[in-house]
């Protein structure tokens, strides 16, 4: 699942950039309806931590995650 900041995702984000552009938007714009369509796209959201670790102090966890 690609997640902000990985070149699947920024490869995605430029194509709906470059569209957005050859259909006669300026450039902030293409910038901002492109990212707007990925917030909006479930596969390109960020899942969380991938690990236990990443859930933060082992004291401070809830019960069920660790």
């Amino acid at each position: 699942m690609p997640e902000p900041g990985s070149r699947k995702y920024d490869r995605k984000r430029a194509k709906l950039r470059k569209e957005a552009e050859d259909s006669g938007v300026p450039d902030q714009h293409a910038n901002e309806a492109a990212d707007k369509t990925l917030r909006k796209d479930p596969s390109m959201r960020s899942r969380g931590p991938r690990t236990a670790r990443g859930l933060g102090p082992k004291g401070e966890r809830p019960e069920s995650l660790g």
